[in-house]
């Protein structure tokens, strides 16, 4: 399989299978030009570019043309064995994966790290609209001060574990905080957690003799009441011992049931990860990318910068990526770089086992 794949490659750049002959009284192939000749491959004119790039007896503009129609075709080619290389892989379980739950808390910071976790929150907020996602918090805790201490929110839509799950890790924000009388810079973070969603409702089964609910009165910043019916649900998941507590709805039925949508992500998350231990490490690899303990991206604001240290990616931009309208340029390039990943992983193995498809 990976052999084929080659070979198509390799008559896409030199122009004919390497066994083909080319007939002797033949028109001789043009070396080069911005177009291919009539019924061949359309990158086929990339065949003697860079000789005509190199060749002094040329004037300067040809070999200035030569040079950018190679750089062109170059990249074209390099796009194409990406393309052909991704239809070869297997499928990828996640990537199909159309609703995700992600938890938002503040960590490192006190009340700066809240703050900067309710900007995280609406800049997924932002993404997901402009995405046509559908955006629900779940859950929603509040610092005493009213900022952002712990959010859960439900993501559904085409394409969303593919995008989010790579922000799952620490995000660290550098600046003046607003919360504190001050006038350097300090550092916070915030954690963001991103588990797939189960498809369906039977998807993780839920054993009710399993589950302890508990109600109680909906609270508020400091622990006060904020009503006097128990609206306020606690759901816990006995043979694992996950527990959720959501007070968002007034409904107990409506609190419940998000309690339980949570439940279930947790479950599948826990699942997912012991399969991948058993398939070893270079399968648990695959999640490099969103170690939960690991910095994953830095928001400087003096700078206006945002950088992604997974990928080398720096935007000065800040403003539009909190906005959500350039965070799709940071999701992008984490997409490329798991689809490069993979095909890596995948070309190893072609190696290891003789090239077998």
């Amino acid at each position: 399989m990976w052999e084929e794949r080659q070979r198509l490659v390799d008559e896409i750049r030199c122009g004919d299978p390497p066994d083909a002959a080319h007939p002797p009284d033949a028109a001789p192939p043009l070396p080069c030009g911005p177009y291919p000749q009539p019924g061949r491959p359309p990158l086929l004119h990339c065949r003697g570019l860079r000789e005509a790039e190199e060749d002094e007896r040329e004037d300067a503009e040809i070999r200035e043309m030569s040079r950018e129609d190679r750089l062109s075709g170059e990249r074209a080619v390099a796009q194409l064995e990406h393309e052909m290389a991704l239809s070869l892989l297997p499928d990828d379980p996640d990537a199909g994966v159309s609703g995700v739950v992600m938890e938002i808390k503040g960590a490192v910071g006190g009340e700066e790290a809240c703050v900067f976790a309710g900007e995280l929150l609406e800049m997924y907020r932002a993404h997901s609209r402009a995405r046509g996602w559908r955006f629900d918090v779940v859950s929603l805790q509040k610092s005493e001060q009213g900022h952002c201490k712990h959010a859960e929110v439900s993501v559904s839509g085409e394409g969303v574990f593919r995008e989010l799950r790579h922000e799952a890790g620490v995000h660290r924000v550098q600046r003046v905080p607003a919360t504190i009388k001050a006038d350097k810079i300090q550092t916070s973070a915030a954690a963001v957690l991103v588990l797939p969603e189960a498809e369906g409702a039977d998807a993780v089964a839920l054993d009710p003799k399993d589950l302890e609910v508990t109600t109680m009165r909906a609270s508020g910043a400091g622990g006060q009441h904020v009503n006097t019916t128990e609206s306020a649900v606690r759901v816990t998941h006995l043979p694992s011992g996950i527990s959720v507590r959501i007070q968002d709805e007034r409904s107990q039925h409506q609190n419940r049931d998000k309690a339980l949508r949570v439940i279930r992500a947790r479950l599948l998350d826990a699942e997912r990860q012991r399969q991948r231990e058993e398939r070893g490490s270079e399968a648990a690899s695959q999640l490099a990318g969103g170690d939960r303990s690991a910095k994953i991206r830095t928001y400087n604001f003096k700078e206006s910068r945002v950088t992604d240290h997974r990928v080398g990616l720096t935007l000065y931009k800040l403003d539009e990526v909190l906005a959500g309208s350039a965070l799709g340029e940071v999701l992008g390039a984490l997409v490329e770089d798991h689809q490069r990943q993979r095909i890596e992983r995948f070309q190893r193995a072609q190696a290891a086992g003789g090239g077998k498809g």
